[in-house]
């Protein structure tokens, strides 16, 4: 479908994926090195060693790809059209009757490919490669993941209960586990403190070494358990979630989370952002070859290409930079997840649309 169409089309196509492939290429190769020399600072540090840093290198690739790719298309598109441009192809191609729709139209069919590697690669490969390379590193640096946010470990609600999870050494064993419950009037009920818990299929959270301590008024009563079964909706697939960025989930773990948070009435603009964000994000790729359209139909000769390399690169860290500035302003000034994640790809296409009916005009 893609390299379908008569000669010019199949050629543009194939000039415009080969150079945002090589640009993707280098341009993970480059940060990938970076990532590798900063890893470097901790070999040695238990039992992370080179060989763990480059294991921990090769896991956090996939979301380096999907995070890349749509700055790939803007400058490989950027390159190619510059090249085209040079060599008066593009001039050729508008003379023989190509307009600027057609021309458009032909860049979106190799933008589309591109949103929909950018989708597989976020929604199947870069939450398990996450999760994969943060158990890596705790493991070989002898940590828990629960010891990655607040220095107490994590916390979660589920209903009328808060949840402190020391040490979860994995989704299904926890460790040093405290369940406060608090009745409808706010008042803590009973704390219940255990050594450890294990996830049964069908049973619950088996908990050994429990310490029970039970409030009634002024009184409080302490029993203590060998074992006991914890029955809640924490389960082993909503712990795991927490072990990555809410940008790097995918949407049925987003889905999920938002629904538990939303159920236990805490706030849940973040991930509705980053559910938002997951759905826009991909067709980044389709904006960025709009805005590197207008630069294809300059034509000159002289330093022209690398001076629209290094524009193409400001424009790519611009929308990197302001991907995140909306997600975190949406958060702190509770704008609507669908604007905080739409504004971006927005201003850019906004800016393409521009510049086209600039270029057109002249």
């Amino acid at each position: 479908m893609i390299f379908r169409g008569n000669i010019h089309q199949r050629y543009l196509v194939r000039e415009t994926l080969m150079a945002i492939a090589l640009v993707l290429l280098a341009f993970v190769a480059l940060f990938s090195f970076f990532d590798f020399v900063e890893e470097l600072r901790s070999v040695g540090r238990g039992r992370y060693d080179a060989m763990a840093a480059a294991l921990f290198v090769v896991f956090s690739l996939p979301g380096l790809i999907y995070e890349l790719i749509p700055v790939a298309c803007l400058i490989g598109t950027l390159y190619a059209l510059a090249t085209l441009a040079r060599h008066s192809e593009i001039t050729v191609l508008r003379a023989s009757g190509l307009s600027t729709g057609q021309l458009l139209t032909t860049l979106y069919r190799a933008a589309a490919a591109l949103v929909l590697v950018t989708f597989l690669v976020g929604e199947l490969l870069v939450p398990v490669a996450d999760r994969y390379e943060q158990e890596l590193k705790a493991e070989a640096l002898n940590k828990t993941f629960a010891q990655q946010g607040f220095l107490s470990g994590i916390w979660v609600k589920d209903g009328r209960n808060f949840i402190n999870i020391r040490n979860a050494i994995s989704e299904s064993y926890l460790e040093n586990v405290r369940i406060y419950s608090f009745d409808d009037q706010n008042a803590l009920q009973s704390v219940v403190e255990a050594k450890a818990a294990a996830f049964a299929e069908r049973k619950g959270w088996l908990m050994s070494e429990v310490l029970r301590t039970t409030l009634a008024g002024e009184r409080a009563s302490v029993e203590r358990l060998e074992s006991d079964v914890w029955q809640s909706s924490i389960t082993p697939d909503l712990l795991s979630v927490l072990m990555v960025a809410p940008e790097r989930m995918s949407l049925y773990d987003l889905f999920g989370y938002t629904r538990h948070l939303s159920d236990n009435r805490q706030s849940t603009e973040r991930y509705e952002i980053a559910i938002w964000k997951k759905i826009f994000y991909p067709l980044a790729s389709l904006v960025m070859v709009t805005l590197a359209l207008p630069f294809g139909y300059s034509h000159d000769r002289v330093g022209g290409v690398s001076l629209k390399i290094f524009g193409g690169v400001m424009l790519g860290i611009a929308f990197y930079a302001l991907n995140g500035l909306f997600s975190n302003l949406g958060v702190i000034n509770a704008w609507p997840p669908f604007a905080s994640a739409a504004a971006p790809s927005a201003l850019f296409l906004l800016a393409a649309g521009v510049l086209i009916w600039w270029v057109e005009r002249r």
